[in-house]
């Protein structure tokens, strides 16, 4: 049952992947028309549970313009849509602090990329928070997206175990999340620090990684935040 809920998710990310690149009409005369393809420019958002990296997205969606994709966001919305195959599935894998399949990760975060430049061209900066969370989520993309996506940096927001816990745990009092309780939370840190840490050290060697204290209140972070983007571009 699982190996065929991949193999259709394959078959659905092949077919979205025609998508990805955006056809924009360039200003030209009347007589000649040039197009320029363009393709989603990435920034990869990283850090633990609690870190701020939703809070800072959104800090970054509304003075750079950037579309926010929340690859947790999306896998929820996803385990909550009536009739979906894989709702149950997700939510296994994010109550015991899982990472989910990539194959499906993937495909829902191409699924936002593309419908988000069909509805306007020139929306192609995105930020993918909280992906690649692992080894096998990277070499997932790398497989799947090369030459279809510019990944620009990764931005990592830096913050002590305990204070993204209790972070976590006061926003479980509002949240209605599933997982914001000390039992998963403690599970997500340990898959995060096992797991999605050395995804930043692998990236830290390439000279990709733009490191935030994240332990700092939320204008202190944005303030580091912004002296990043400003000199990215």
């Amino acid at each position: 049952m699982f190996c065929r809920c991949l193999l259709a998710t394959a078959v659905r990310v092949s077919s979205l992947s025609l998508r990805l690149s955006t056809v924009v009409a360039a200003p030209s005369s009347s007589s000649s028309r040039r197009l320029i393809f363009m393709k989603p420019v990435v920034v990869f958002v990283l850090g633990g549970p609690g870190a701020g990296k939703g809070t800072q997205c959104s800090l970054i969606v509304e003075k750079y313009g950037y579309t926010h994709l929340s690859a947790g966001d999306l896998l929820r919305d996803e385990r909550k849509r009536p009739g979906s195959q894989y709702g149950e599935l997700i939510e296994n894998y994010i109550k015991d602090g899982k990472i989910v399949p990539v194959e499906i990760t993937i495909s829902l975060l191409k699924r936002a990329m593309a419908e988000t430049m069909a509805a306007n061209a020139q929306k192609n900066k995105f930020l993918i928070d909280g992906f690649p969370r692992n080894e096998d989520n990277l070499q997932g993309w790398n497989k799947t997206m090369d030459g279809k996506a510019d990944v620009s940096f990764v931005l990592f927001f830096d913050c002590d175990n305990e204070v993204c816990i209790n972070r976590c745990l006061e926003r479980g009092k509002s949240s209605g999340r599933s997982d914001d309780n000390r039992e998963s939370l403690e599970k997500r840190i340990h898959t995060y620090l096992e797991s999605t840490k050395p995804i930043v050290d692998l990236y830290e060697k390439t000279g990709k990684v733009r490191k935030v204290d994240a332990s700092k209140s939320v204008d202190e972070v944005f303030g580091e935040v912004v002296t990043i983007f400003d000199k990215e571009g």
